[in-house]
């Protein structure tokens, strides 16, 4: 049996550096794994005025350009942005497989608790969203993201984040707004197998949000929640057993094999 090629795509305020360590154990297993940066969020000391204006549209763009050059069809592993990317692009036929890690529902999927739409109406009353570059808050990052890491921890994990784009903000978190309706998946368009994993205390993308998601996709889509993990599922305390679980879907699925390999097959970047 092949080993299915694997795309980590990294969340938002983030960059491929997120992946680093939870990576690792699909490189042992052998799985050639690639994780490509979403654009302007190399680490940079200023951001382009550009990423203000970038869409949910440009990344997945950019995504599919990218599968485009591999030698086969990949499985997805997203996290939180990431996940809605992943959804994206399996909608129109580019994955073999979607991993969903505490990820962002698309258009259409009605927010489930006060937070989130207290979060939305937050970034509402901030100004205008379309065009503005928006730098991250370490104290928002602490408490909602990387809560169940140390302090130490939160600063080193912290000190990685990169601004964000206002415009695809806009299109997650003010759908209803959106007139080109950027993070639509039509879900009869998903056809292949779906593993979405919430964490218990993730109060950014919370479980009973993911559960309604996840039932769009009927039959196609495993849903679980992860007791006491919160949004950070690819490093806070235990993402070692997150990525095991996700190990066995993908041998479930007949994307890999349980044999453990010797020597790592290096991806891109």
């Amino acid at each position: 049996m092949s080993r299915a090629p694997l795309v980590f795509i990294h969340g938002a305020f983030c960059g491929p550096w997120s992946f680093d360590e939870f990576r690792a154990p699909f490189e042992a297993k052998g799985h050639a794994v690639h994780v490509p940066a979403l654009r302007h969020h190399a680490l940079e000391t200023k951001p382009p005025r550009a990423l203000g204006e970038t869409s949910l549209l440009d990344y997945a763009a950019d995504l599919e350009t990218f599968i485009g050059g591999l030698d086969s069809a990949p499985v997805l592993i997203g996290h939180s942005l990431g996940g809605l990317l992943a959804q994206m692009l399996a909608a129109r036929g580019l994955a073999r497989g979607i991993i969903l890690l505490a990820p962002c529902s698309p258009w259409g999927v009605l927010p489930s608790t006060i937070f989130e739409m207290a979060s939305a109406q937050t970034m509402m009353l901030s100004g205008p969203l379309y065009d503005r570059i928006l730098k991250p808050d370490y104290d928002v990052a602490a408490a909602h993201s990387l809560d169940k890491l140390t302090p130490p921890e939160r600063r080193r994990v912290f000190a990685g984040f990169v601004p964000e784009s206002g415009r695809a903000t806009f299109e997650i978190m003010h759908w209803g707004w959106d007139a080109r309706r950027a993070s639509h998946v039509p879900a009869g368009d998903v056809q292949c197998p779906i593993l979405c994993l919430a964490g218990q205390h993730d109060v950014i993308n919370p479980p009973s949000t993911l559960r309604r998601m996840a039932l769009r996709y009927g039959k196609h889509a495993e849903f679980e929640e992860l007791a006491g993990r919160s949004h950070w599922l690819i490093g806070e305390p235990g993402w070692e057993a997150v990525a095991e679980r996700c190990m066995g879907w993908l041998v479930a699925k007949g994307f890999a094999d349980a044999k453990p390999e010797r020597k790592a097959k290096k991806g891109k970047a």
